[in-house]
């Protein structure tokens, strides 16, 4: 089976194309663009299909990661994703931000528990834990500095991602989501019939201002 990963979470448009039987990566495309994801990703999803010399047809599913991060981009790679599967008639899987931060570290050698922290600014983390297997003990949530600071303390999991920098006040770069880790953990989940839904654990940074909203009239 052949999978097409897609993320748009966070400050990368990154595309990539995966043989599961293989547990190869056939090609793959990053860019780091912040804001215009729905500006570049049809054309790296093109570049990356023409790179590994397949059609859409030879597509078994599709991977994208729902979040927890930046509310636009997430909305860009589900609907990327879903049209797609749509179109093709395969399945579409969601990936959380948290789940590829902590199966990265665990890829890159840590062998222990772990805590998924991304630094979800305004005085907050968003967290989960995960056992020294990669199993998820905990749903994710979004959590002040110092709760996020206590669960750390109380935890002997190791807690990885941009969250470290902001418990410890540290001015934190952004999280890097690597596209082979989500291609592998779509590859491995259930083949639901289900739509990908973006996974937002707070409200969007931009509301409309107040006094210019225009009456509605019945």
């Amino acid at each position: 089976m052949i999978v097409l990963a897609i993320d748009t979470a966070g400050v990368d448009c990154s595309v990539a194309v995966y043989d599961v039987s293989t547990d190869t990566v056939l090609a793959r495309a990053q860019e780091a663009l912040g804001k215009g994801h729905a500006e570049r990703l049809a054309a790296m999803i093109d570049e990356v299909m023409h790179a590994a010399s397949l059609v859409p047809a030879g597509l078994g599913l599709i991977g994208v990661t729902v979040g927890p991060g930046s509310f636009t981009g997430i909305r860009v790679g589900v609907a990327a994703a879903r049209g797609l599967a749509l179109a093709l008639g395969i399945p579409a899987i969601g990936v959380t931000t948290l789940e590829v931060l902590a199966e990265t570290a665990r890829r890159k050698g840590e062998t222990g528990a772990i805590i998924a922290t991304i630094d979800a600014k305004r005085g907050e983390v968003y967290v989960q834990s995960f056992d020294k297997e990669g199993k998820a003990t905990d749903e994710p949530c979004a959590l002040l500095l110092d709760d996020a600071r206590a669960l750390a303390a109380s935890s002997q999991a190791r807690p990885v991602g941009s969250g470290v920098a902001a418990l410890a006040n540290s001015l934190a770069e952004a999280d890097h989501f690597d596209i082979d880790t989500v291609a592998r953990l779509a590859a491995r989940q259930p083949k639901v019939t289900g739509k990908p839904a973006p996974l937002y654990l707070r409200g969007p940074d931009a509301k409309p201002q107040a006094g210019f909203a225009i009456e509605r009239r019945a």
